[in-house]
């Protein structure tokens, strides 16, 4: 696994073994950020990140080497947690982040009480927790971690349909490659990344 592109282009980064972390594949991760940056190369310059069931942190590491600001990651997972900051520690990332160790419920608390918004949300639960989806959508849906110009990611099976609603949370669209898929919502749903 490696950064795809920008400031940290082609570094490693570590994974644990076995099934309790699934990495977001480079090719996904590659065609996530193309999208994101599309017609706007300097688009993720500054932006603010939540990565969301962050297991090795890569997305949120690739958001970093493209110009993120600050990317707080959140796992459950204290071995998670512990190769999250080793993986940004081989970085020389040293600043401009947070690992936070907890449960949804406490992580979104603990933001709201912090006035974090994001520009970019990414949700990456392991596969055999599909109530996750709904879970951690309703519950953005219902923050004020999210405004009407922030984008939730939400990386699932191909054959896994997350859903298109959750309260004002809109799908506006669904990429697929190999057995993945990307559904991306906003508030609202205003913005056509098909265009």
């Amino acid at each position: 696994m490696r950064v795809i592109s920008g400031k940290y282009r082609g570094r490693t980064l570590r994974s644990l073994r076995g099934k309790q972390i699934r990495p977001t594949s480079d090719r996904l991760r590659e065609t996530l950020f193309n999208v994101l940056t599309a017609g706007n190369p300097e688009g993720l310059q500054n932006t603010i990140w939540l990565d969301l069931f962050a297991g090795t942190g890569a997305v949120g590491i690739e958001a970093f080497s493209r110009g993120a600001g600050k990317v707080y990651f959140v796992e459950t997972s204290p071995a998670a947690a512990k190769l999250i900051e080793q993986n940004l520690q081989s970085l020389g990332i040293t600043e401009g982040y947070k690992i936070l160790i907890d449960d949804l419920a406490g992580v979104v608390w603990r933001l709201q009480r912090e006035h974090f918004v994001g520009d970019v949300v990414f949700l990456d639960p392991p596969y055999g927790m599909r109530n996750s989806y709904e879970e951690t959508l309703t519950v953005l849906a219902n923050s004020s971690l999210i405004w009407a110009m922030s984008l939730v990611v939400a990386e699932h099976e191909k054959k896994f349909d997350p859903g298109d609603t959750f309260g004002a949370l809109r799908r506006i669209r669904t990429l697929t490659q190999g057995n993945a898929s990307l559904s991306f919502y906003r508030i609202g749903g205003q913005v056509d990344l098909n265009k």
